[in-house]
């Protein structure tokens, strides 16, 4: 089959998944030639168990969160799936809040132990029934979830080396700036002249 898709053949599987279950897939959409697959938190295992079995995507990606801290469940939890054998790629999400544990896929895809690991790490996303639920990427003591939107840039604490102990001391970061998101891609184009534009429109 031909990579990419054409957004009818994309439809047409969206519509194939949709209607082959049980509920553990909701809904689906096309954008940007890509099928987007959604469904509740507490069937996600169901949900993937079937894309594999039924449709051949044998291959977890990737596993990721994104941060919507104006939402009551604030993350999504998206999947990336992968059929190699009919050369087909699609996501599923799901959405969940700071308490709510999402169950953990491990038992359908071995390799999302270390995903999950990381957006637990990133997000603060709990997965329940992980094996090894424990920071992967920042240091041992690290305090807060560094790609939440409301984690100041410079963090909390920050760590060097003290010649009179003789080692490495952390302490509290003094001046906190927070992020400043106004959610415009520069690829999409802002809506106001970006540094060195205004170069460009001089020649």
């Amino acid at each position: 089959m031909s990579w990419p898709l054409a957004e009818d053949a994309l439809q047409a599987l969206g519509n194939e998944i949709l209607t082959s279950g049980t509920g553990a897939i909701a809904g689906f959409h096309v954008e940007y030639g890509e099928l987007t697959l959604t469904g509740p938190v507490n069937r996600i295992v169901e949900a993937l168990t079937q894309l594999r079995d039924q449709f051949g995507f044998h291959q977890l990606i990737d596993l990721c969160g994104v941060d919507y801290p104006e939402r009551g469940q604030r993350f999504d939890v998206v999947y990336h799936l992968l059929s190699m054998t009919k050369n087909r790629r699609i996501r599923i999400k799901v959405q969940t809040d700071e308490d709510t544990p999402v169950p953990t896929v491990t038992g359908v895809y071995p390799c999302a132990d270390w995903f999950e690991r990381e957006a637990f790490d990133m997000y603060g996303i709990f997965f329940e029934g992980h094996p090894d639920l424990r920071r992967i990427l920042t240091d041992y003591g690290f305090h807060g979830h560094p790609l939440r939107k409301d984690f100041p840039m410079t963090g909390y604490v920050e760590l060097r080396y003290d010649d009179e102990l003789k080692r490495v001391v952390y302490e509290p970061v003094k001046s906190v700036e927070f992020r400043n998101w106004d959610f415009l891609s520069p690829w999409e184009g802002a809506d106001y002249v970006l540094p060195g534009d205004e170069k460009a429109e001089a020649k």
